[in-house]
């Protein structure tokens, strides 16, 4: 039970079925986020169409068939000088409805989608976000390791 004693909340992977209903899912989501550019749910929809999706890390956190919380980890490289590039996981976007906050679903999210890239083989996940929300799963700044977001 993930803070809620009076639900069973279920983890699985999405399905094509789900994308039309987690487009809005995730707009719905990000409509009163602390931090949100607006384009999520084209992001999630342009990081399907990429050949950095992986579908066992697309994970939806749901209760008597109503979407409660989603999680999205990509392929992506991080580039060096030497030895090129890393493979790596890009943690983005965490999406939970607003009165579902606060409850631990987009902990036992980011929990479980890392857990299942470690089974995969997946070394290293990377994000962009809170310092004090991600640093309780174990995610440090990057700058510890002499990385930079050269992206924005």
């Amino acid at each position: 039970m993930i803070g809620r004693p009076d639900i069973v909340i279920t983890i699985r992977p999405e399905h094509p079925n789900d994308f039309d209903a987690l487009r809005d899912f995730v707009r719905t989501a990000f409509a009163t986020a602390a931090r949100s550019d607006g384009d999520e749910s084209a992001f999630v929809d342009r990081l399907r169409a990429s050949e950095a999706y992986i579908p066992e890390l697309a994970l939806i956190a749901e209760a008597d068939g109503r979407m409660l919380g989603h999680v999205v980890l990509t392929r992506i490289f991080i580039e060096r000088d030497t030895d090129g590039p890393i493979p790596a996981l890009m943690l983005a976007p965490l999406s939970v409805l607003a009165e579902e906050r606060k409850r631990g679903i987009g902990g036992e999210l980011v929990r479980e989608v890392v857990a299942r890239a470690e089974a995969l083989g997946h070394r290293v996940v990377v994000l962009v976000g809170s310092p004090a929300y991600y640093g309780r799963f174990g995610f440090v700044p990057a700058s510890n390791f002499g990385l930079v977001n050269t992206n924005g």
